[in-house]
């Protein structure tokens, strides 16, 4: 999406009546200016944050490079409001967030510097951030909800995830279960333990169906998933290079959401 793009998005987000409280839009670009306006854009609305990709065109890039780049996003915005969560990607990004990044960006900027996004598909990857910074107040997300009850287990604070789009209300009510705790006799808790392992498994067989290397692309299976529910084909558009589902491809994923007793309940507001 173009930076004018998701500017007018959030605009009508918010005009729609979505609080923006609950809201962290993505402001990285390689561009620090569009970056910049995009951020500011977001905290005049008053969005809960943004989430940050690094500056991702040139690579190998020092870190002493990306510090000053998220020094300067930060100076140039200017408001004390700014909560940013850095994005590392690197299967996407290839330029990632490292401890020692974070390290120097928490000890200039602790206000602005709120947490992170690591999809880096690295459970270990992951615990080195929570160990080092979860217990100072820096939120660590995981990009997949294969990681979620690991991550809350750990100091961890959710899950920023693709398929959140059909697939929340499960990955909510793991969340929310892992939140509340469990008080009681020990075999009560063992019980509860059980209950999340159980939720978190079916989370996994859920992810890897939208996972496989059988669709062209993650997203491509998710819209098509609700081209299928809702019935309404609009959904399969995807923008270049990005492309749908072939018929084939189309129907075996019907049925293997089929197979695992998959559901999306779709209900239209009036």
């Amino acid at each position: 999406m173009a930076a004018e793009e998701r500017s007018t998005l959030l605009d009508a987000l918010a005009a729609a009546g979505i609080d923006p409280s609950r809201m962290m839009p993505g402001t990285g670009c390689c561009s620090i200016t569009e970056t910049v306006e995009l951020t500011a854009h977001a905290v005049k609305h008053g969005c809960a944050g943004v989430l940050m990709l690094p500056p991702f065109y040139y690579k190998k890039v020092s870190e002493e490079g990306l510090y000053r780049y998220f020094s300067e996003v930060v100076q140039r915005v200017g408001d004390t409001r700014l909560k940013i969560y850095l994005y590392h990607i690197p299967p996407v990004a290839i330029i990632g967030v490292t401890p020692k990044l974070v390290e120097r960006l928490l000890k200039a900027y602790p206000n602005a510097i709120a947490g992170m996004k690591d999809s880096s598909g690295d459970w270990n990857n992951t615990k080195t951030f929570l160990d080092a910074f979860s217990r100072s107040g820096f939120d660590v997300f995981v990009g997949s909800e294969s990681f979620l009850l690991a991550n809350m287990r750990n100091g961890g604070v959710g899950t920023i995830s693709a398929t959140a789009n059909v697939n929340p209300a499960a990955i909510h009510k793991l969340y929310a279960d892992a939140t509340a705790g469990v008080e009681g006799p020990p075999s009560r808790k063992a019980t509860a333990r059980l209950d999340l392992e159980g939720l978190q498994a079916r989370l996994n067989v859920v992810r890897e169906v939208f996972s496989s290397t059988r669709f062209p692309s993650m997203i491509a299976a998710l819209k098509q998933a609700i081209a299928i529910y809702g019935n309404d084909l609009e959904w399969t558009r995807l923008r270049p290079p990005l492309v749908e589902l072939t018929p084939e491809q189309a129907e075996l994923l019907a049925a293997e959401l089929k197979a695992i007793g998959f559901a999306m309940p779709l209900e239209t507001k009036k």
